[in-house]
């Protein structure tokens, strides 16, 4: 016997749902010096991020980085600001691709969060769960996997779940560096900027986001897959080797970083 309706006095039961949270980086709320700071703040102190002994790191961190670096950080970011939407263009890409993913994907619910700073990954998740989410696909927006992007951006969900009684069913996702569609939309983008140019380049440079060369040498597989996406566009695209080139920017401190610098 199937009971249509729940006994009087029975709390509340979610009806099963499905949901997507797509987890990025994260941004500052504006691109003054207090938003700044309490944006980098978070940041550099993940110690998935900066693996530096708090008792070293955060002194330097209060004293140094925290005073000089959000009043540089913050022009830079004014000089890349959306405008017309007033809000930095992650969050306003980030939230365009929910759009469209909640268009093309009807049958679940597609909400994000951020790691650092608004909105965070915990408010994302529980605004799936008060949408009756039972099944939750934790979906970090990295191609290639690090322990400073992907990894962080896991803990920081999962860490979300730890404050919830009835907890749902998750998966993660995969890193995709190597996926046929996210190749053949690297290439087209490629194709598509170099069809604009006025004269044809004789090398193209990829640039990714460097880290601490030691986060390599203890197993990060960040370095091999970045390499390996580009040799899979450069294929693709039936370039020779010499055609197009991967880099690495935004070194941060004296250590030695992945190389070639971009």
């Amino acid at each position: 016997m199937q009971l249509t309706e729940l006994p009087s006095g029975h709390p509340p039961i979610r009806q099963p749902k499905i949901g997507v949270l797509l987890l990025n980086l994260g941004t500052p709320d504006g691109t003054d010096y207090w938003s700044m700071r309490r944006y980098l703040g978070e940041f550099l102190s993940d110690r998935r991020v900066i693996e530096t002994s708090p008792l070293i790191w955060q002194p330097i961190l209060q004293g140094i980085v925290l005073t000089t670096r959000p009043s540089k950080s913050g022009a830079n970011y004014q000089r890349i600001w959306d405008q017309a939407e007033n809000d930095s263009p992650l969050r306003v890409i980030t939230k365009r691709q929910v759009k469209a993913l909640q268009a093309r994907m009807p049958e679940v619910i597609v909400e994000y969060g951020m790691r650092y700073g608004n909105p965070s990954t915990e408010a994302g998740v529980k605004a799936l769960l008060d949408a009756g989410c039972q099944k939750i696909l934790f979906a970090p927006l990295y191609p290639q996997y690090s322990a400073t992007t992907t990894a962080t951006a896991n803990d920081k969900a999962f860490e979300a779940l730890k404050k919830v009684r009835w907890q749902p069913s998750v998966r993660t996702l995969p890193s995709y560096f190597d996926t046929p569609e996210y190749i053949a939309a690297l290439a087209t983008s490629i194709q598509d900027g170099v069809a604009k140019l006025d004269f044809t380049p004789d090398i193209i440079l990829t640039s990714y986001h460097g880290m601490p060369k030691q986060y390599l040498m203890a197993g990060d597989p960040y370095h091999c897959q970045c390499l390996k996406t580009t040799r899979l566009v450069r294929e693709y695209l039936g370039w020779p080797t010499d055609k197009i080139r991967v880099t690495f920017q935004s070194r941060f401190g004296p250590t030695e970083w992945l190389q070639p610098y971009t």
